[in-house]
């Protein structure tokens, strides 16, 4: 995918158990993804090659009718002990896939200020049996200016025929895998930092209009910011970010990040939907340098999404 004549983004549909974004390149050219496990990089040392199953930019539920935030490669660790395999197998069992169904809208504009490009798309989630429960309508509308890339991501997400339960975990939501050298931990001036001034780890779990994840990247100071529109479900959500460089809007958990507070899982009733709204900001500098409190202002304005009710 280029905006503006330029590569912004590749849509990977058929090389995991759900469809991702990677490369995801930024404002100034750089890589805004970890590169693992899509490439072997010798930059990403050994510590940063763990939980093969975050892949660029990608959406998952641990507890929805299977494991989707998961796949088989998650478990190699504990495949490889005698001890630990049979449990392995167990967890491998119950790994589901979110499929790609079909395309539905294909947009590229680059007529003056008016660079973006809209792709819609229709995904299945199904149980390890291969039944289908919930149907997304999903939009990514990519937006390039000349200091910033956006990202718009609208889910709706919709139970079938039948109830389907969307249960409290910690491991859900819509997420990135930032760079290596940007992650909090790799210790190269990486931070996190929310609307309510939680920074680090202290971010984790905490309901927040927005979070931004910055830091050393190619030798440049960039930025990540995800945004959570009021209309999205559970505004404001709870963030799943982690300084090892994990990067999740994850609404559907409570009790799955502090077992003092309720559960609240919810089970879908045949046609119920729930729906998803954020954006993505790729910028330099931090996130007072980018302006994302004025960004989220002018994002939290906005008309949410409506996406069609088609199946």
């Amino acid at each position: 995918m280029e905006v503006g004549g330029r590569p912004f983004a590749e849509y990977v549909i058929d090389q995991a158990n759900k469809p991702y974004l990677w490369p995801v390149i930024g404002p100034t050219g750089k890589s805004m993804t970890r590169g693992y496990p899509m490439v072997d990089l010798p930059s990403e040392p050994a510590t940063q090659r763990d939980h093969p199953h975050q892949r660029g930019i990608s959406f998952g539920l641990e507890d929805c009718n299977g494991n989707t935030w998961c796949e088989p490669a998650s478990y190699a660790h504990l495949l490889a002990n005698e001890k630990t395999a049979a449990k392995a197998q167990e967890l491998i069992s119950k790994i589901g896939s979110i499929k790609h169904r079909e395309f539905t809208r294909l947009d590229v504009r680059n007529e003056g200020d008016d660079r973006h490009a809209v792709v819609e798309s229709i995904c299945e989630y199904r149980d390890p049996a291969g039944k289908v429960g919930l149907t997304e309508r999903r939009r990514f509308t990519f937006r390039a200016t000349d200091t910033t890339r956006m990202i718009d991501v609208d889910q709706d997400l919709r139970a079938g025929d039948k109830p389907v339960r969307l249960g409290d975990n910690k491991d859900a939501g819509l997420y990135i895998r930032v760079p290596v050298d940007m992650a909090v931990d790799s210790k190269q001036g990486g931070r996190i930092v929310n609307s309510e001034g939680l920074v680090d780890a202290a971010a984790w779990s905490k309901p927040a209009r927005w979070c931004d994840y910055h830091g050393q990247s190619g030798g440049e100071t960039l930025g990540i910011a995800i945004l959570n529109h009021p209309s999205s479900f559970r505004h404001p959500t709870r963030w799943h970010v982690r300084p090892y460089g994990l990067f999740a809007a994850n609404p559907f958990a409570q009790r799955g990040y502090d077992n003092s507070l309720p559960d609240v899982s919810i089970t879908l009733e045949p046609g119920a939907a729930v729906q998803l709204r954020h954006r993505f900001v790729f910028h330099s500098g931090d996130e007072q340098a980018a302006e994302i409190e004025k960004a989220w202002q002018a994002y939290a304005k906005e008309t949410p999404a409506v996406l069609t009710t088609r199946p």
